[in-house]
């Protein structure tokens, strides 16, 4: 059996904040949690910088992934496959085969029939999707592999958020649509998988009737969206109002399942997170795990884990058979999941080989993964160079123009002239010292500039030593030194000469001219003043919702228009099954506050003034110095 699971994680690592993967932290621990052999990731939301060991260096499971190539923590597609149950014989990024592989210039569309998977859009098809080509797969929204059994996709595509990007998405599945019915016209067997943002009927949104009444759209106008309409002519018993389109008349997939499951309602597989959605099981089925019509057969379940936490998005799986029929025979699902030789009859024939079955675009074979040093090699000593002593040692005015630098035997080549370029020489390094760099010596013009500017700044120094910085963290906690300079230092209370005594007296201080102490302002209670500001600066207690008594949440609109930017509080409880606000029962409640109307009793309004108080400033002109 091989086990196939899509999920949209919403974040790579967010997962990890949830039961049960917070007890493990681990990709692996998490795979076997799922009971998966090939595990489809969406929405990674990482760039390639924040790739890490754990995520690509997982034991026993290869990856592939597909980064957006602009946008940061945007989009993101990951398939990770378990070494012991299936190999893929190749991999590309991308719909439209625009993309190149790892380390070379040649697009996959046009590398040999045997070096790619096919079934890329034509040029006419490409021109007919209004988008550019390589924008649609920048954006690290697809990832394709192949078995000798079926090809794999890996699929985040875009959503229908604000309406303003309604002509890319639109380009997206079309472009979708025509490579997968290129490749059923090739022959090839097709597993669509990922979140497509698309939900096939009413049965697989919650209160779509509503919804379509408070959208004030109809029901063919429902069925008529430009994306639903074209996913559910790729499916077998995909509903489609009228005519189909052309070059769409057969459906080529199927819906494993909604198959599986045909009247099940509330199978949902994503819930808005900003209401709270999931404990009402108010949402939508837009994950998907479909195949080719003639691999149906190879199934024997699929289902939702919607008891599984970690994203606003469930995890989907199917199931194969072990033996399945290929080509008319009973075969063993493994025999065509793996590379020609490694299985027969399921059971292993060689072992798994990462020098020979590593595709090119594996995730293990980028630079910063591959060949990763030991610790163990990296403090090793590194043994010195072998210098060879049978050779005559050179005379001072030996061949090439060498010269000798210094009377300890380092050497120096000066450049060898050859038609058009000035060739030098690397001289011969000593194992045990290295060369010192020598400076040339300047026109003499130039030494005297620099002579001179440099008795200018060397007197200039000793009579004003530049200050080093600080040299160590202990000097940042270690008081200045107060040491006084002999020549410029003055005495704290100045004395006066006594002509009766010869001695020196202190000055008469009845007279003396008042100290800066005496002009400093009034003191300020450094804890009366902390008291202030933490009075100034304590948040508002959130009001309390009318049906529950329980303290609100706060939200901020996002919707375009005059209150776009608003915070308002919220009853705190999830939204109930209807997605309506309700009164006297568990789910949310009618409660509205904007936060700009909520005054919060019992909280002292300070004043910045009153916070940290100022002397006032009398008979001082504006734009005066005190």
């Amino acid at each position: 059996m091989v086990r196939i699971t899509t999920w949209n994680v919403n974040g790579i690592r967010n997962p990890f904040s949830y039961q049960p993967w917070r007890a493990t932290r681990s990709f692996n621990a998490m795979f076997d949690i799922l009971e998966a052999d090939i595990v489809i990731m969406q929405e990674l939301k990482i760039q390639r910088k924040d790739l890490r060991d754990d995520m690509v260096l997982v034991p026993g499971w290869d990856c592939f992934f597909s980064l957006p190539k602009h946008k940061k923590g945007y989009s993101g597609v990951g398939i990770y496959t378990r070494q012991a149950a299936c190999a893929p014989i190749r991999a590309e990024e991308g719909l439209l085969g625009v993309l190149c592989p790892p380390g070379s210039s040649t697009p996959y569309r046009d590398l040999p029939d045997d070096a790619c998977i096919g079934g890329y859009p034509s040029v006419s098809q490409i021109a007919d999707l209004g988008v550019d080509p390589a924008s649609l797969d920048a954006e690290g929204r697809c990832v394709v592999i192949e078995f000798p059994a079926f090809v794999l996709f890996g699929i985040y595509s875009p959503a229908n958020s604000n309406g303003l990007r309604d002509d890319f998405r639109y380009g997206f599945i079309c472009a979708l649509d025509t490579r997968i019915r290129n490749l059923a016209k090739m022959g090839k067997k097709i597993i669509l998988t990922g979140d497509l943002n698309v939900s096939r009927e009413e049965i697989d949104t919650a209160k779509a009737d509503e919804h379509m009444h408070k959208e004030g759209i109809t029901r063919e106008d429902y069925y008529n969206a430009p994306n639903r309409r074209i996913f559910n002519q790729l499916l077998e018993h995909g509903k489609v109002l009228g005519e189909r389109d052309e070059e769409r008349e057969k459906p080529v997939l199927w819906d494993l399942c909604r198959e599986f499951h045909p009247n099940r309602e509330g199978m949902f597989t994503h819930w808005e997170q900003k209401i709270n959605a999931r404990p009402a099981n108010f949402g939508s089925r837009i994950d998907y795990v479909v195949c080719s019509i003639d691999i149906s057969s190879w199934f024997s379940e699929s289902n939702i884990q919607e008891g599984l936490a970690g994203s606003d998005h469930c995890p989907v799986y199917a199931s194969t058979k072990d033996m399945i029929d290929w080509h008319g025979a009973q075969t063993h699902i493994l025999d065509i999941m793996n590379p020609k030789g490694m299985f027969e009859n399921g059971k292993r024939l060689r072992e798994y080989n990462p020098t020979k079955d590593l595709l090119p675009f594996s995730g293990k074979l980028l630079p910063e993964f591959d060949r990763r040093r030991s610790i163990k090699d990296m403090f090793a000593k590194k043994s010195a160079p072998v210098v060879s002593t049978s050779a005559p040692k050179a005379s001072p005015a030996s061949q090439d123009g060498i010269t000798p630098s210094n009377p300890e035997g380092d050497w120096a080549r000066a450049p060898v002239q050859t038609g058009d370029t000035v060739r030098r020489p690397v001289a011969s390094v000593s194992p045990l010292k290295s060369p010192a760099k020598r400076r040339q010596p300047a026109p003499a013009a130039s030494r005297s500039v620099k002579r001179s500017k440099s008795i200018l700044g060397s007197s200039s120094s000793q009579s004003h030593p530049k200050s080093k910085g600080q040299q160590s963290l202990r000097g940042f906690f270690t008081a200045k030194s107060t040491e006084a300079d002999p020549e410029s230092s003055i005495e704290a209370t100045p004395r006066v000469p006594d002509a009766s005594t010869n001695s020196i007296e202190p000055p008469d201080t009845a007279n003396a001219t008042p100290s800066f102490l005496d002009l400093a302002e009034p003191f300020i209670d450094p804890e009366a003043s902390k008291e202030s500001w933490t009075k100034l600066f304590t948040k508002k207690p959130p009001p309390r919702c009318e049906d529950h008594s329980e303290p609100c949440i706060s939200l901020t609109t996002k919707k375009p228009g005059v209150n776009c930017g608003r915070q308002f509080w919220i009853c705190p409880r999830p939204i109930g099954p209807t997605g309506q606000k309700e009164k006297g029962t568990q789910w949310r409640c009618g409660t509205f506050i904007w936060a700009s109307d909520w005054n919060a009793p019992g909280v002292e309004q300070n004043s910045l003034a009153q916070a940290h108080p100022v002397p006032p400033r009398e008979n001082v002109p504006y734009g005066s110095q005190r």
